[in-house]
């Protein structure tokens, strides 16, 4: 994804148009050089800054074996920290909450001012010569966009996200990202599916009419209107004039646009809109609600879903119904996937299995492998080098 302006889907070169080798979906040195040259170095969503309102609130995001803190400041500031005790390497917090005054390691006490600088550790005059300065906790480069907090565990980080994302910041301007407000809180969900064929999955709407009936019953596939800027792929998937067959599409259908999106201009009322960002970020736009996913690899064959939901302020009864609703039709459809994802795992370990021919519809997709192919030139290869062995 390396153009300088929004374009249209572009034909796929055919000669090069062919899926992965199987064994790159199912390989340990794989994952551990996917984490080194894909994903650590890449800007990654933490939380949006709703999630975070008060001073000393926090929330903690793990990528492989790292870990971060991002966290409120006394002064408004947001801070994004290494969640690892600067004594002997003890996770200081998990999940989400709130540290009240100071972040205090729970084995042995030290602890961190908000800022990450060392306040203090029990028993000090047992380090003879010990400099608190010394020892402060690592920060983590950190950028806010979209009201959203991203972070990257690179020493030396790519351009950032704002700078991506700027070339359609406009088209978002109406979903107000900046003034939402968690719907759901933070889930993660274990697959057992390579990262990237989740991935795969996402940035594909082939699928789609046969994979995902109830949502071909509400909406025109996102492939038939995609575009890209750098870095980031849109489709754009129109409601149907027809009413759904089924009870719950049907009523989502009537009230999603006249009744509880008065607030975005008429054809954003009726359109679900999917962005993509790799290595493994999918920001999904309803009239509604907004959601976001990050694909995180746990191990060769193996990922965590991690994603929330966010809305404006809104406590209509009929807001109620239609994010309800949407979570509903949301949550099929993630079942479907998550069934298909699973059934390709298991296809693509049959020792008949050759790669196929890929459409032009998954022309994303084949973006992806060429960035995996650029990074990782082994995945070139039929099988795995004999020094991954």
């Amino acid at each position: 994804m390396n153009s300088t302006a929004v374009r249209p889907v572009k034909p796929a070169d055919t000669a090069a148009s062919r899926g992965l080798p199987a064994w790159v979906y199912n390989h340990p040195e794989m994952t551990r050089l996917e984490y080194e040259r894909l994903l650590k170095p890449s800007w990654q969503i933490t939380c949006h800054i709703s999630q975070i309102p008060n001073a000393g609130d926090y929330v903690t995001f793990e990528l492989g074996p790292d870990s971060v803190i991002v966290l409120r400041e006394r002064g408004g500031g947001i801070r994004a920290l290494r969640n690892v005790c600067r004594h002997r390497g003890t996770r200081l917090l998990e999940g989400a909450g709130s540290c009240h005054g100071r972040i205090t390691c729970p084995y042995h006490g030290w602890s961190y001012r908000y800022d990450g600088s060392l306040l203090a550790t029990p028993a000090k005059e047992s380090f003879p010569g010990l400099n608190l300065r010394e020892h402060g906790l690592d920060p983590v480069p950190m950028e806010l966009t979209l009201g959203f907090v991203f972070v990257c565990l690179a020493a030396v980080p790519p351009p950032p996200p704002s700078q991506m994302w700027a070339p359609i910041i406009e088209e978002l301007a109406p979903y107000r990202f900046e003034e939402l407000v968690p719907t759901q809180p933070v889930y993660l969900e274990e697959w057992e599916v390579d990262w990237k064929i989740a991935m795969d999955n996402y940035l594909e709407s082939y699928h789609v009419p046969i994979g995902h009936p109830g949502l071909n019953r509400m909406f025109t596939p996102d492939y038939e209107d995609q575009r890209g800027v750098p870095g980031i792929a849109r489709g754009i998937s129109w409601m149907r004039e027809a009413p759904s067959s089924r009870w719950s599409e049907r009523i989502y259908q009537k009230y999603v646009g006249p009744v509880t999106a008065r607030h975005l201009p008429e054809p954003h009322r009726r359109s679900w809109r999917f962005y993509s960002c790799l290595p493994n970020l999918g920001i999904d736009i309803m009239p509604e609600q907004v959601d976001f996913f990050q694909v995180l690899p746990r191990g060769p064959g193996k990922c965590v879903i991690r994603g929330a939901a966010f809305g404006l302020p809104d406590d209509r009864r009929e807001m109620r119904l239609v994010r309800w609703l949407g979570n509903r039709i949301n949550m099929q459809v993630n079942k479907e996937d998550r069934l298909l994802c699973e059934r390709l795992q298991r296809g693509l370990a049959d020792s008949a299995y050759r790669p196929g021919p890929l459409s032009q519809l998954e022309t994303w997709m084949i973006e992806f492998h060429d960035l995996l192919r650029a990074r990782i030139p082994e995945v070139n290869l039929p099988a795995a080098p004999a020094r991954f062995a």
